[in-house]
């Protein structure tokens, strides 16, 4: 297990083997990457363990240099391990590369159905005992989809969890992909017009990039194809604190003063690229509508959800609003099927999306009769006006864990454990103990 120091901290890393099936751990076996960050001066002292289970689907774990972020407050206290979840960093990869390698697409899309929550919190229960011991409980932190993976380690083993933290997380327990589609498209609607206050000269600067992407084919840095329909998904960037800035400077630098045609800039294709690729995280993209999938939600496919409810939500159409002289609404959290023919880091596996998107069995992620019960202790920060995770379902699922006490606060958006310095995590730590 190789150890060094960063500023402040001294880091371990550990790897762990684990069953690709729990239900056969006589299968194959797959890698699980995690990186033990603990205080200087603490590193050899009895610390409770604090396992962070980062947002995604497929979001590998933070890479820390120091005290970053939530993770100075965190280790006053704790033992911290960063869990690469199955499937992502430097756990056993799968992307574009891998995949392949395990056969056709059917045999793809049978080997993605194993990296989802219910997978995850079974490979953390081995890595507890194997750290831990049989009766050591650990404290979890969870960054929005690591919340949905906490509610799932809530209900299908909470001997292993002392108390619980979730930030910007909990999912709607029995909320179809359907629904949460159906409600995430307001949401987006409500923060693109609100960005359009803010920085009003941004309308007439979409409504000039979607006019330019309809008129003749644009090509990103990295071959991919950006389409009008590609461009909107950009708005997914005001979820953020700083989502609606970053927007406004990225759009700014659009076009290229002085040249014909007006040709949109190389910084600005650089920067939508960095934003709209998948190749650092393409099981974002396989498996976001697979964590709404349970079998005694709604029987049958999660079938392109986000399309398809599109299609009740006729103000996102971009050609419309330029005929009718409108702003063009940006979309949000959304995968949608063209996304896989237009981004090369997700080509290959178009057959293997569609596989996945007709899948009829998906266990169920929840317990809410367990959930009713529930002995562990649990604090939740809850966002107003998330974007990507309904403050309703969020509340509903408060209300249904027994002993959950919500924050509910509008002081940050979605990324507030990140961007507080602390801050979020020390008042949900205060808030657990019964300080506040």
């Amino acid at each position: 297990m190789p150890t060094y120091r960063h500023p402040g901290t001294v880091i371990t890393d550990h790897s762990f083997r684990v069953p690709l099936d729990h239900a056969n751990p006589a299968g194959e076996q797959i890698e699980v990457y995690a990186r033990e960050v603990v205080a200087v001066g603490k590193a050899h002292e009895s610390l409770p363990w604090l396992l962070f289970l980062q947002g995604g689907p497929g979001g590998r774990s933070p890479r820390p240099v120091g005290r970053d972020s939530w993770l100075g407050r965190a280790l006053d206290d704790y033992r911290v391990l960063l869990l690469d979840q199955r499937g992502t960093g430097r756990s056993t990869p799968a992307n574009r590369q891998t995949l392949p390698l395990r056969g056709d697409a059917t045999a793809q899309a049978r080997y993605l159905a194993h990296l989802r929550a219910d997978s995850i919190v079974r490979d953390c229960e081995l890595i507890r005992r194997e750290l831990l011991g049989e009766d050591g409980r650990w404290s979890l932190l969870g960054q929005s989809y690591g919340g949905f993976c906490t509610l799932t380690y809530l209900s299908y083993a909470p001997e292993g969890v002392r108390e619980a933290f979730v930030t910007g997380g909990l999912p709607g327990l029995r909320s179809s992909a359907h629904e949460v589609y159906r409600s995430a498209y307001p949401r987006v609607q409500r923060k693109v017009e609100a960005h359009y206050a803010r920085y009003p000269e941004d309308v007439e600067t979409v409504r000039a990039v979607v006019r330019h992407l309809r008129e003749r084919e644009v090509r990103l840095p990295g071959g991919g194809l950006l389409t009008a329909e590609a461009f909107q998904a950009i708005g997914t960037t005001l979820g953020t604190g700083n989502g609606t800035h970053t927007l406004h400077y990225l759009l700014e630098d659009a076009f290229l003063p002085g040249v014909p045609a007006g040709h949109l800039s190389d910084s600005f294709l650089a920067e939508v690229q960095g934003h709209l690729s998948y190749a650092s995280r393409p099981l974002y993209a396989l498996l976001h509508e697979s964590i709404y999938g349970q079998r005694s939600v709604t029987p049958g496919a999660t079938g392109w959800a986000a399309e398809t409810v599109r299609a009740e939500f006729p103000q996102f159409d971009a050609d419309g609003a330029l005929a009718d002289d409108r702003p063009v609404l940006l979309t949000g959290e959304m995968i949608y099927p063209w996304m896989f023919a237009s981004d090369p880091a997700l080509a290959p596996l178009r057959e293997t999306a569609e596989l996945l998107a007709r899948r009829e069995e998906w266990p169920d992620l929840y317990d809410p009769q367990q959930l009713a019960r529930n002995e562990v202790p649990v604090v939740a920060a809850v966002y107003h006006d998330d974007m990507y995770v309904d403050t309703d379902d969020s509340l509903a699922t408060a209300r249904s864990v027994r002993g959950l006490r919500p924050w509910i606060t509008n002081e940050y958006e979605h990324d507030g454990l990140r961007v507080s310095e602390g801050r979020v995590l020390d008042r949900l730590i205060r808030l657990v103990r019964g300080e506040i």
